[in-house]
């Protein structure tokens, strides 16, 4: 085979780092949509494995394919220890798959979404559809494009669900994963009210997971970890469930299946009795990083390894 052969050969792959060690690649089929938005670089790609897949600045979000190990953990882990929600807040989630989980609650009132970037949705909406499921024409579902910190700040509405469904703490984002945000989220819930958030991988990035879970310590009295093997983001990866009442594991099975009969959960993939258990199991490797002391992820913190990954990752596309 010759160079130019092999050259066109590699530009069928994307990859993407995890840290300076270790990443994944898949095989593209095409490149559906391409805009670079105020806030970053929104690309909609077609992988022959995963349908269709929303990347941004080089990271992958999520694909049709598997984004219900991502957002149903995050969505009924604490909604079924809820025993439903009546209003929930996504910060972020542009492709519509957590305010889409949550609507399929019957206890559902009102989910507010507030997403930075208007572009996510639209070009989600277009073109990955089948994610949000026709959750932004909801009746219940008020969509706001503003910044999340600056919601959170400003509003004086409380939620039984927040869920925050972010990018990777690299850059500015780094600043919706401080104990600052953390505390005035806090005070956006309801009494029973639960938080839930994406953590990284306790594989990959251990030390950035044990200092998000260390950070959340410090605020919540209840703090779960969960784990789940993700394909479209190559390795086990972190979540957490965080309240000062409610506690996620305080449930047997028998009544989380009534509770998923009751709420008419019945559009469900991952989610039930056993995985409720088993996503929430902690190994003993991942209870050891959890032992190490941290350092709490404050305002102005640079969390090193993101911020060498969005260096390279930058560098890359110049």
């Amino acid at each position: 085979m010759n160079n130019e052969k092999k050259l066109k050969k590699l530009t069928e792959y994307l990859v993407e780092p995890l840290n300076y060690d270790m990443g994944y690649y898949f095989k593209t089929g095409k490149k559906l949509f391409e805009k670079q938005t105020p806030y970053q670089k929104l690309e909609i790609h077609e992988f022959p494995a995963f349908g269709k897949v929303l990347r941004l600045d080089g990271i992958f979000q999520t694909s049709e394919k598997d984004e219900y190990l991502y957002h149903e953990i995050l969505a009924h882990v604490p909604g079924i220890a809820l025993n439903g929600p009546e209003t929930a807040l996504v910060i972020g989630g542009g492709d519509g798959g957590a305010a889409e989980e949550l609507l399929k609650y019957s206890t559902i009132k009102k989910v507010v979404m507030v997403e930075l970037d208007e572009d996510v949705v639209e070009a989600s909406k277009a073109y990955i559809p089948s994610i949000s499921n026709g959750a932004f024409e909801s009746e219940k579902l008020e969509l706001r494009f503003e910044d999340g910190i600056k919601y959170i700040e400003n509003t004086n509405e409380r939620f039984d669900q927040i869920f925050l469904d972010l990018t990777d703490p690299f850059g500015p984002s780094t600043a919706l994963y401080t104990k600052e945000f953390y505390t005035m989220v806090s005070e956006k819930l309801t009494e029973r009210g639960v938080l839930s958030l994406h953590i990284e991988s306790p594989v990959s990035r251990p030390n950035i997971f044990g200092r998000i879970h260390y950070t959340l310590k410090t605020i919540f009295k209840h703090v779960r970890p969960m784990f789940n093997y993700v394909p479209l983001y190559g390795t086990m990866w972190g979540f957490a469930a965080a309240s000062n009442q409610t506690d996620v594991l305080d449930i047997n099975r028998k009544q989380i299946k009534e509770r998923i009969a009751n709420l008419k959960l019945n559009d469900l993939s991952f989610y039930n009795a056993d995985t409720h258990f088993s996503v929430l199991a902690v190994p003993k490797y991942i209870d050891d990083i959890l032992k190490i002391p941290r350092e709490p992820i404050v305002k102005g913190t640079n969390l090193a390894v993101a911020e060498q990954l969005l260096t390279y990752l930058l560098c890359k596309e110049e």
